[in-house]
């Protein structure tokens, strides 16, 4: 069976192996996520309907089917939810629509992508989602809508970058040009080119990990600023003098199958 890998995943390996072992290797639960997700999750699939279920006939739709679309999508919100997500909709209509000679049908909307790599005679399953999926003149380009307050470069970036290039160059036998962050509420877009580089530091990440994962004894801890946001500071014996140890019933480390050499 292949070892299961996301973005996520990576992103936690390269701040710190460590944290990586507590919480995938072990099964150590993090403290909950503040905060209702509905709003972000409304957007996401008003704005997945909008371009799945549009007629593509016309050159684009008016407002009015981004608005029809938000309302089938409106259920578990409150009033003040409605009108801000309705407000935020519009404003993605008149900077990302409007504009637009014609809207184009995305390649894919809201899929699952799955691709597999080897290492150290493991095999590693590369699992992830997008929101979307453009052709544009022949390149792909992935598209994620955010719904934080500001617009900023994601400290994960090029572990994304190179993991969904990878992914995407194996289901669709075509290059990842660019992937663009939509920030639904600050109505700003940040676009990164997909090189050589962002795909090298994913396979040296996964070789790396592989090497860990047939050792399954050295996670050794990696002191940085994620350190004041690490949910096992508690457990960790180079943030805290006094280390409390492991929750009861924590699974231990799994024994990794090995891929056979063909």
């Amino acid at each position: 069976m292949a070892y299961p890998l996301s973005a996520t995943k990576l992103v936690t390996y390269n701040q710190c192996p460590q944290a990586y072992s507590f919480r995938y290797e072990r099964g150590i639960s993090l403290p909950g996520a503040f905060g209702s997700p509905d709003l972000g999750n409304a957007l996401h699939q008003a704005l997945a309907i909008a371009y799945r279920d549009w007629h593509y006939n016309d050159h684009k739709p008016d407002w009015e089917w981004f608005e029809s679309c938000w309302s089938l999508c409106v259920a578990k919100l409150s009033e003040r939810q409605i009108q801000d997500g309705r407000s935020i909709l519009q404003g993605y209509y008149r900077d990302f629509v409007a504009p637009l000679a014609v809207m184009q049908r995305p390649l894919g909307i809201e899929a699952k992508i799955k691709a597999t790599v080897q290492f150290e005679n493991i095999e590693f399953s590369l699992n992830g989602r997008y929101d979307r999926l453009d052709n544009v003149n022949g390149k792909l380009e992935l598209i994620d809508y955010k719904t934080t307050k500001t617009a900023s470069t994601p400290e994960s970036v090029d572990i994304q970058l190179g993991l969904y290039a990878i992914a995407l160059q194996q289901v669709y036998q075509q290059s990842l040009k660019r992937v663009s962050l939509i920030f639904l509420r600050a109505g700003e877009v940040l676009s990164f080119e997909v090189n050589d580089d962002h795909r090298q530091k994913v396979r040296s990440l996964i070789a790396e990990l592989a090497l860990r994962l047939r050792a399954d004894d050295e996670w050794v801890p990696k002191v940085g600023g994620h350190c004041d946001r690490c949910g096992f500071a508690q457990y960790c014996a180079a943030k805290t003098e006094k280390p409390e140890p492991l929750p009861e019933g924590e699974r231990k480390l799994r024994l990794v199958q090995l891929a056979l050499a063909v």
